[in-house]
């Protein structure tokens, strides 16, 4: 994917994401988004669906772990 890939804002304040961009990122219309500010710019990132989120804590060892009870 080639790093010279622009957009342009809109009047009404919308940008479409490049072709090459999309493809590259399996990115699919009514997809949804988070904004992430940094430093002067902005990070976009592809809100996972619940169901795609499953399963994803399998295994994991909740031994050691603090609550915000056992702050000092």
């Amino acid at each position: 994917m080639p790093a010279k890939d622009t957009a342009k804002l809109s009047s009404k304040f919308q940008i479409s994401i490049p072709k090459a961009v999309r493809t590259a990122r399996h990115w699919q219309a009514g997809q949804e988004f988070a904004f992430i500010p940094k430093g002067e710019g902005v990070l976009l990132v592809p809100v996972p669906k619940l169901e795609d989120l499953a399963g994803l804590a399998r295994g994991a060892n909740s031994e050691g772990y603090r609550d915000r009870t056992d702050r000092v």
